[in-house]
C-alpha cells in the first residue's frame, strides 16, 4: 500500500476537521433530517432532500479524511537534521534567474497544498525539481509554456 507524505500540521488540520464533522456537523444534519421528516410528505419536502444531500456530503468527507489519514506518512521536518538540502516539509526561497523575482515555497503533501499560502505539493513540477538540491544550486523547471531556471537561495527546516 502506498503511503502519502503529510506534515505534522497537515495531519492536525485533517484530524480537527474529522472531529468537527463527527461531533458537530453530523449530529446537526441528523437533527435537520428528523425535523424535516416531521413536516410530512417526503417526496415534496425540499428541506428533507437538502439535509439528506448534506448528510451524504459529510459522510463522504469523513470517509475521505479517514482514508487519507490511514494511508499517510507523517513527516516531522524538525526531527530531521538540517543538511541544507531541499526535503519534504522544508521552506525554500528560490530566485527566477530571468527576472530576479524571489519567491518562498513550503513543500507539503498534496492535501495541504495552497498556492495562495505559498505551500506547494510534493508532486508539483517545481517541488519535484527542487527535492534533493542544495542552496546555491540552479534547477530547471519544465512548465507548460517551456522551462524556467531558478536558483535556490535558502533552505529552511521550520
Amino acid at each position: 500500500m502506498q503511503k502519502y507524505p503529510m506534515t505534522v500540521e497537515g495531519e492536525a488540520t485533517l484530524r480537527a476537521e474529522l472531529q468537527r464533522l463527527k461531533t458537530i456537523d453530523r449530529p446537526r444534519v441528523i437533527a435537520s433530517i428528523a425535523e424535516a421528516r416531521e413536516h410530512g410528505d417526503l417526496k415534496e419536502n425540499a428541506e428533507y432532500h437538502a439535509a439528506r444531500e448534506q448528510q451524504g456530503f459529510i459522510e463522504g468527507r469523513i470517509q475521505d479524511i479517514e482514508g487519507k489519514l490511514s494511508n499517510s506518512q507523517v513527516i516531522d521536518i524538525k526531527s530531521i537534521p538540517h543538511s541544507g538540502k531541499v526535503l519534504f516539509g522544508t521552506t525554500v526561497t528560490i530566485i527566477n534567474c530571468a527576472t530576479d523575482a524571489s519567491v518562498v515555497y513550503r513543500i507539503v503533501g498534496e492535501d495541504e497544498a495552497d498556492i495562495k499560502a505559498n505551500r506547494i505539493s510534493i508532486s508539483s513540477p517545481i517541488a519535484r525539481a527542487l527535492i534533493g538540491k542544495e542552496e546555491g544550486d540552479v534547477v530547471i523547471v519544465t512548465i507548460p509554456s517551456g522551462t524556467v531556471e531558478y536558483e535556490i537561495e535558502e533552505v529552511q527546516h521550520i
